[in-house]
């Protein structure tokens, strides 16, 4: 039962994750094509008032919150399933790839703030071309549970003996 309940935590705090990481970005771009190119005047500040609003607390109030229930309950999940295969630490790599998105993300919303627009920063959607491929990747191991023995054929030595015993020993 509590496996069961861990799951659904997990699956429901990365589908919010996953979402954030794709709206945030899109809001980024489509709220600084507004700026680009536009004089001051109140209707804009209105607007640029109410994009940091919606970022800043999509951001804190909803990304990160999903991210950080999202990766303790898979945390919970790694040893009440006991899941120590190769494909699971593909899946964390991805996931680490994640994080680093969404800290980009964070890092171009509070950029946005503190210079008042998006003129002079790099364009959000690269966001979306680091996020969507970690996103998928990451639903693919979880869903195919690939066998990855053939990678440990590449690594070095020392990464196949955990504190100096063979993995083959108990």
């Amino acid at each position: 039962m509590m496996v069961a309940g861990l799951k659904y935590l997990h699956l429901a705090a990365m589908l919010c994750w996953c979402a954030s990481l794709v709206a945030l970005p899109l809001l980024l771009h489509f709220y600084g094509q507004i700026w680009r190119g536009k004089a001051d005047s109140s209707q804009t500040q209105a607007r640029y008032a109410e994009f940091r609003l919606i970022t800043h607390f999509g951001y804190v109030g909803f990304a990160t919150p999903a991210a950080v229930i999202a990766i303790a309950a898979g945390t919970g999940l790694i040893f009440a399933d006991q899941v120590f295969d190769l494909w699971f630490v593909a899946k964390l790599t991805l996931v680490a790839g994640m994080a680093l998105v969404h800290a980009w993300i964070g890092h171009l919303i509070l950029t946005s703030g503190e210079h008042r627009g998006l003129q002079n920063m790099p364009s959000a959607l690269w966001a979306l071309v680091l996020g969507l491929p970690l996103m998928m990747g990451v639903l693919w191991l979880v869903l195919a549970k690939p066998d990855l023995a053939w990678v440990a054929d590449w690594m070095p030595e020392f990464m196949l003996a955990p504190r100096g015993q063979s993995v083959d020993q108990p």
